[in-house]
């Protein structure tokens, strides 16, 4: 008989929501798309922003910076 765990596994890492992704190291596409977010939040134009961030968040090579 295997004894029973007592103790959790180490705790789970999640990425902070409201804060805005970062690109994806050597991604064009992310460095592209943070840039437009950034220049959307200048504007105050913070739908605008949160679509940036939501496609960043989609794209296939990102993986929120790789971190």
């Amino acid at each position: 008989m295997r004894p029973q765990q007592t103790t959790p596994g180490p705790p789970i890492t999640l990425p902070d929501p409201t804060r805005p992704p970062r690109p994806a190291s050597g991604c064009d596409v992310c460095a592209a798309l943070d840039r437009q977010r950034a220049q959307a939040e200048e504007a105050a134009d913070t739908r605008r922003a949160t679509m940036f961030e939501v496609e960043m968040r989609r794209h296939p090579n990102h993986r929120d910076g790789a971190s």
